[in-house]
């Protein structure tokens, strides 16, 4: 994947999870975008990208993004900001699930638990490398441990998302069995 590539796939991750109004784009009830209008709405705010291009970020994001069967459509698979119903199906989590976070955030998940904020789901790993991983955008990340299978035990559904992330509406701090050191 080239620079560019690379640059423009941060900015559909903005796009299609975030702001798709922000270069006039639209995205339907379950968040897809028709292809053609992506690349013309990208083309007039100055970002050029082919079909094949697309194809080529969408193959490389580790299934961040996926196309519609139809192959007309695109869109990001979690993680998003905007209303969209992506028809997930409740699935039985693994008995522990890792979130990564970093130490300023620390106090109000201590308190207050793992919430949404912003997006429509807290963003859960299978793994404390992945988690480990996803964290790296923090200096230090720290790796807090969630004990998924009581939760579900105690009426919290989950979700797994296209792209393997575990998805759920909020984490209590009772269900936090405490931090991770890598």
């Amino acid at each position: 994947m080239t620079k560019n590539e690379q640059k423009i796939g941060r900015f559909l991750s903005l796009v299609l999870r975030h702001d798709p109004a922000s270069i006039g784009l639209s995205l339907d009830s379950q968040g897809w975008a028709k292809i053609d209008d992506l690349l013309t709405c990208l083309k007039l705010n100055g970002k050029k990208l082919t079909p094949k291009g697309l194809k080529t970020i969408v193959e490389a994001s580790k299934e961040r993004f996926s196309f519609s069967e139809d192959g007309d459509r695109v869109r990001a698979s979690q993680g998003h900001s905007v209303n969209i119903d992506i028809k997930l199906t409740p699935e039985s989590p693994p008995e522990l699930l890792y979130h990564s976070t970093c130490f300023r955030f620390m106090d109000s998940i201590e308190s207050k638990g793992l919430s949404k904020m912003s997006r429509q789901h807290v963003q859960l790993c299978g793994d404390i490398r992945s988690a480990h991983e996803i964290g790296r955008k923090h200096r230090k990340p720290i790796i807090l441990e969630v004990a998924a299978r009581l939760m579900e035990s105690h009426s919290f559904q989950f979700f797994k998302s296209e792209d393997g992330i575990w998805l759920t509406e909020a984490v209590p701090p009772d269900y936090l069995n405490g931090q991770i050191t890598i």
